[in-house]
C-alpha cells in the first residue's frame, strides 16, 4: 500500500542520543585533561564520539526531510542538533590541541574550565531529557548560562596569568589558543540552551 502522508516521526529518541554522545565526550575530555595520559588512545575515543555525532545529525536531518509532524519547528530541531554537534566537535579540537601542541601537562586553569565544560554538559543532557515533556527544564538551562559567566571570568584570569608571570612566548601562544577552544566550546554549549529556550517559549 502506497503512503500518501509521511508519517511521524520519533525525534527524542535522537536528542536522547545525542545528548548522552555530547555528556560522553565532555567526560572524555576532563578526564584526558585531569588525567593527562594515553593521549592519543583518549583521543581516538572522542574522535569516534563526534564521528557519531555527525551520524546522528544526519539521520535527524533525513527524519525531517519525510517527517509530516515534527514536535517543534524544524528550523529549532535542525539548530538544536547543530549547535549539539558543534560542542562536540569543539571538545574534539580541544583534544587534538593539547597533543598537535605537545602539551607537556595542562594547568589548572585547563582542568578547571574543561570541568566548567562537562558541568555544562551534564546540565544541557538534562534538559534535553525533558523536551518530549518541556517541564523542569528552567533551572538546567540557568545553571549553562551560569557556568558560561563563571567561565569568562576564569578564562580572563588564565590569559592574564600568562603575561604576568612572564610564561616563554611559545607558551603563551599555545595556551592562550587552548583557553580559546575552551571558551569558544562553552559558548557553544550555551549556543544549544538558548535553543531550548527558544523551543519552550515557542511551546509552553
Amino acid at each position: 500500500m502506497v503512503r500518501l502522508i509521511p508519517r511521524d516521526e520519533k525525534f527524542q529518541e535522537l536528542f536522547l542520543e545525542d545528548g548522552r554522545n555530547m555528556l560522553e565526550a565532555a567526560r572524555k575530555l576532563e578526564e584526558m585533561i585531569d588525567v593527562y595520559d594515553r593521549l592519543e588512545e583518549r583521543i581516538a575515543e572522542i574522535r569516534a564520539l563526534e564521528h557519531r555525532g555527525d551520524e546522528i545529525d544526519t539521520e535527524v536531518q533525513v527524519r525531517l526531510d519525510r517527517a509530516f509532524i515534527t514536535p517543534f519547528d524544524r528550523e529549532d530541531i535542525h539548530e538544536l542538533v547543530t549547535r549539539v554537534d558543534d560542542v562536540v566537535d569543539g571538545i574534539q579540537e580541544i583534544a587534538e590541541t593539547f597533543l598537535i601542541y605537545d602539551v607537556a601537562a595542562p594547568t589548572d586553569d585547563a582542568r578547571r574550565l574543561a570541568g566548567i565544560l562537562s558541568a555544562q554538559a551534564n546540565q544541557l543532557n538534562e534538559a534535553i531529557t525533558k523536551l518530549d515533556s518541556l517541564q523542569g527544564l528552567e533551572p538546567n538551562i540557568k545553571e549553562v548560562h551560569d557556568l558560561e559567566n563563571e567561565a569568562d571570568g576564569l578564562s580572563r584570569a588564565a590569559v592574564a596569568r600568562l603575561f604576568r608571570e612572564g610564561v616563554e612566548a611559545i607558551e603563551v601562544i599555545k595556551w592562550r589558543d587552548i583557553y580559546t577552544a575552551l571558551e569558544n566550546t562553552i559558548d557553544a554549549a550555551e549556543d544549544a540552551a538558548e535553543v531550548i529556550e527558544r523551543i519552550l517559549a515557542k511551546n509552553a
